[in-house]
């Protein structure tokens, strides 16, 4: 949570993430059932009433106003582009539903672009954004072509049907970037699927940086699900954690601090001499994919320690 909130205001941008609870809350009850749990199990972790818990559920899947719809989509749907209607007019189309909740779907909808609001207060008015704006908007936006190469490096060979299956964008968009990243031989096709042997992020690029966040969150997650399922080698499937108390003045302070500058540096030689080993020593077997991640952060401490934590090898 403290990440997505973190996401959600970078740059000085704000995100949409009315909906966001609501999702979190319901894929969690998806995958819970999933695993075998009942509902009545599921809502005791939850601490609730098995009514309110199916309640909660139906109220994230629906619209109460118009059944088998999400809210954020009715919502969307219900405000034209032609003419504006008020937001008194918007709450009484949903008045089944919950009006904190409509008010802050119409606030994200304004945020995202996707609904224009004119005038405050009661006199607040709203107007879908039309097809000519929304092509504007997506015109200024960067980070695609590198969140659809990451794609196609973790889960590649894809084809384009799948990967526009996988990410929310429009289907053109996803063909501009499919484009692009062809013509900067990033990625090749071959049988109708896309490929890639690499994917590079620099720390300076102003756009990407979503990319790189969800590999190295998506490797973190899948470490982790690996090591809960009991998959592999414990030997070369897991993660640690180190902390130090440190400060300026340690002998050992340098080596501590530069330990993430240290294991770029390493693991990029290594990667550079996997590589040359792979080009003149081709093999036909699909190979593994190693995927080694680690971070470092450092927190001032109130009484002026600092601590780094890091983590990525392979004892936990």
């Amino acid at each position: 949570m403290v990440l997505i909130a973190q996401l959600a205001t970078s740059g000085g941008t704000r995100a949409p993430l009315a909906h966001i609870a609501d999702r979190v809350f319901l894929e969690l009850a998806k995958e819970l059932e999933a695993q075998g749990l009942s509902r009545k199990v599921s809502a005791d972790m939850f601490g609730v009433a098995l009514r309110s818990y199916r309640r909660r559920i139906q109220r994230s899947n629906e619209s109460v106003t118009q059944r088998g719809r999400s809210l954020w989509a009715a919502l969307l749907d219900f405000i034209p582009t032609g003419r504006l209607v008020t937001r008194g007019e918007v709450l009484a189309k949903f008045h089944l539903d919950e009006e904190v909740q409509v008010r802050a779907i119409l606030s994200d909808l304004c945020e995202s672009g996707l609904v224009l609001q004119l005038g405050r207060g009661v006199g607040t008015a709203y107007r879908a954004a039309t097809t000519e704006e929304l092509a504007v908007l997506d015109a200024s936006t960067d980070g695609l072509a590198q969140l659809v190469w990451v794609v196609i490096y973790r889960e590649g060979p894809i084809s384009a049907s799948e990967l526009k299956a996988r990410l929310t964008s429009e289907a053109g968009r996803i063909d501009a970037a499919l484009t692009h990243l062809l013509e900067t031989e990033r990625v090749s096709l071959t049988g109708g699927a896309y490929s890639t042997r690499e994917v590079v992020v620099t720390q300076r690029e102003s756009s990407g940086w979503e990319a790189a966040m969800l590999d190295h969150f998506q490797a973190m997650v899948k470490t982790l699900c690996g090591r809960l399922r009991g998959h592999g080698d414990p030997q070369e499937n897991g993660g640690s954690t180190y902390s130090f108390d440190m400060s300026r003045e340690n002998p050992l302070a340098a080596e501590v601090y530069q330990t993430l500058t240290r294991l770029r540096g390493e693991l990029s030689e290594l990667r550079a001499k996997v590589e040359a080993y792979n080009l003149e020593n081709p093999d036909e077997a699909t190979p593994d994919l190693v995927t080694v991640y680690f971070g470092q952060f450092v927190q001032a401490a109130e009484n002026e320690a600092l601590v780094l934590e890091a983590g990525g090898d392979n004892d936990g």
